[in-house]
Protein backbone atom coordinates (compact mmCIF):
# COMPACT_ATOMS: atom_id res chain seq x y z
CA UNK A 1 0.00 0.00 0.00
CA UNK A 2 1.26 3.17 -1.00
CA UNK A 3 0.52 6.50 0.75
CA UNK A 4 1.13 9.81 -0.91
CA UNK A 5 0.79 13.38 0.45
CA UNK A 6 -0.38 16.11 -1.24
CA UNK A 7 0.54 19.78 -0.38
CA UNK A 8 -1.97 22.31 -2.07
CA UNK A 9 -1.09 25.92 -1.80
CA UNK A 10 -3.80 28.51 -1.12
CA UNK A 11 -3.50 31.58 -2.19
CA UNK A 12 -5.72 34.41 -1.12
CA UNK A 13 -6.56 37.33 -3.03
CA UNK A 14 -7.70 40.31 -2.16
CA UNK A 15 -9.72 43.15 -4.01
CA UNK A 16 -8.27 46.45 -4.87
CA UNK A 17 -9.08 49.81 -5.78
CA UNK A 18 -8.07 51.91 -8.78
CA UNK A 19 -5.48 53.77 -6.17
CA UNK A 20 -4.56 50.01 -5.31
CA UNK A 21 -5.57 49.84 -1.64
CA UNK A 22 -6.76 46.55 -0.55
CA UNK A 23 -11.23 46.76 0.24
CA UNK A 24 -13.26 44.03 1.53
CA UNK A 25 -15.60 42.32 -0.95
CA UNK A 26 -18.51 42.76 1.36
CA UNK A 27 -19.22 44.97 4.65
CA UNK A 28 -22.12 43.86 6.31
CA UNK A 29 -24.69 46.32 7.20
CA UNK A 30 -26.32 46.63 10.55
CA UNK A 31 -29.30 47.03 12.28
CA UNK A 32 -30.38 50.71 13.03
CA UNK A 33 -32.25 49.74 16.13
CA UNK A 34 -31.26 46.31 17.19
CA UNK A 35 -27.89 46.46 16.21
CA UNK A 36 -28.10 42.70 14.74
CA UNK A 37 -25.50 42.34 11.82
CA UNK A 38 -27.92 41.75 8.76
CA UNK A 39 -26.74 39.10 6.94
CA UNK A 40 -26.43 38.56 3.07
CA UNK A 41 -29.65 36.08 3.39
CA UNK A 42 -32.01 38.34 5.29
CA UNK A 43 -34.07 39.04 2.70
CA UNK A 44 -36.71 40.85 5.10
CA UNK A 45 -34.31 43.51 5.97
CA UNK A 46 -34.92 46.79 4.28
CA UNK A 47 -32.42 50.41 4.37
CA UNK A 48 -34.99 53.78 4.39
CA UNK A 49 -33.89 57.22 3.49
CA UNK A 50 -35.82 59.35 5.40
CA UNK A 51 -35.89 63.32 4.52
CA UNK A 52 -34.44 65.67 6.84
CA UNK A 53 -36.88 69.31 6.99
CA UNK A 54 -36.13 72.31 8.08
CA UNK A 55 -37.71 73.00 11.12
CA UNK A 56 -37.84 76.72 10.21
CA UNK A 57 -39.14 76.66 7.16
CA UNK A 58 -40.49 72.97 6.70
CA UNK A 59 -38.81 72.49 3.65
CA UNK A 60 -36.90 69.19 2.86
CA UNK A 61 -33.20 70.06 2.91
CA UNK A 62 -31.83 68.36 0.04
CA UNK A 63 -30.18 65.84 2.88
CA UNK A 64 -31.30 62.25 4.53
CA UNK A 65 -30.18 60.06 7.25
CA UNK A 66 -30.40 56.54 6.23
CA UNK A 67 -31.56 53.21 8.78
CA UNK A 68 -31.78 49.86 8.14
CA UNK A 69 -33.40 47.44 9.69
CA UNK A 70 -33.60 43.81 9.78
CA UNK A 71 -36.00 40.88 8.98
CA UNK A 72 -36.01 39.94 12.28
CA UNK A 73 -37.89 43.09 13.99
CA UNK A 74 -40.11 43.80 11.04
CA UNK A 75 -41.12 39.77 11.11
CA UNK A 76 -41.98 40.26 14.53
CA UNK A 77 -44.38 43.35 13.68
CA UNK A 78 -42.23 45.92 15.25
CA UNK A 79 -41.20 47.50 11.91
CA UNK A 80 -42.93 50.60 12.44
CA UNK A 81 -42.23 51.03 15.58
CA UNK A 82 -38.35 50.67 15.37
CA UNK A 83 -38.56 53.58 12.26
CA UNK A 84 -40.40 55.74 14.62
CA UNK A 85 -38.16 55.57 17.32
CA UNK A 86 -34.99 55.98 15.60
CA UNK A 87 -36.44 58.93 13.72
CA UNK A 88 -37.29 60.87 17.07
CA UNK A 89 -34.13 59.67 18.26
CA UNK A 90 -32.04 61.45 15.59
CA UNK A 91 -34.24 64.58 15.55
CA UNK A 92 -33.72 65.40 19.43
CA UNK A 93 -30.02 65.16 18.62
CA UNK A 94 -30.31 67.81 16.05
Amino acid sequence: YICSIHTTFITTSRMQNDAGENVDLYIPRKCSYSNRILGANDFGAVQINVANIDPVTGLYTKSYSTYAVSGFIRGHSEGDEALTALVKKNDANN
